[in-house]
């Protein structure tokens, strides 16, 4: 699950919980000069940033969703996770990717269906569903799962029995007053996130005020490091 922030243009923050498939995906925090990101081991052998921020306050992260026949793989046209993963790594701008998604087909990578939420420094956020298509908004906050936001109907057959963690989450963005801090962020992070076979792996909280970014491995929500991009 993936949460937006945006309160008076004061300060913008991001959060972001993230379960991760141990059989499936290799993974590790990767801190670096211009990037904090959740590094994902691919066949190349390389670490790639599909969840992530950049110094600049580009952030962004890949949900699973069940796909559709729209959005299938094209080896023509501009996938999902290489557009993410560009825009983490800041080789696009923001309006770069809003003008990508204006005048080109996204479709799913290769192997995988995945949907996106990419945002600036600046509180805008662009949600990108391959197949379906994309939403650009700026407001107090914005929310993403693992099913389909812009055309909720399409996904609804496959969502798992007792699953609200989406509807809790919004339940207590739209109860929160002007006033929200990190610590705010990671209380409902911590409130939804998962335990079992599926539990959440890293959760972290970034600050565009403070260009800091505080996170938590395997739900030790007591254990909250932090890693700041120097100036």
């Amino acid at each position: 699950m993936c949460t937006r922030f945006v309160y008076n243009g004061k300060d913008t923050i991001t959060g972001f919980n993230f379960d991760i498939d141990l059989s499936v995906w290799d993974h590790k925090v990767i801190k670096n000069e211009d990037r904090f990101y959740i590094g994902i081991k691919m066949p190349d052998s390389q670490y790639h940033s599909f969840h992530g921020i950049h110094r600049n306050g580009n952030a962004g992260t890949l949900l699973y969703v069940h796909g559709n026949s729209q959005g299938r793989y094209d080896a023509g046209s501009y996938t999902i996770t290489d557009l993410t993963e560009n825009y983490i790594r800041g080789f696009l701008s923001f309006d770069d990717a809003l003008h990508i998604v204006q005048e080109q087909q996204i479709v799913y990578g290769p192997d995988t269906t995945m949907q996106a939420m990419l945002s600036d420094r600046y509180g805008r956020v662009l949600l990108i569903e391959p197949g379906i298509g994309y939403r650009l908004e700026q407001r107090r906050y914005s929310l993403m799962t693992n099913y389909s936001v812009l055309n909720p109907e399409s996904t609804r057959p496959y969502i798992v029995s007792g699953d609200d963690r989406y509807e809790q989450a919004k339940a207590q963005l739209e109860k929160q007053k002007e006033t929200f801090s990190v610590s705010d962020a990671f209380c409902i992070l911590n409130s939804v996130k998962q335990e079992g076979l599926w539990a959440t792996r890293v959760t972290f909280v970034y600050s565009v005020k403070e260009n800091k970014v505080y996170y938590v491995l395997n739900n030790r929500f007591e254990e909250i490091t932090e890693y700041s991009f120097h100036s």
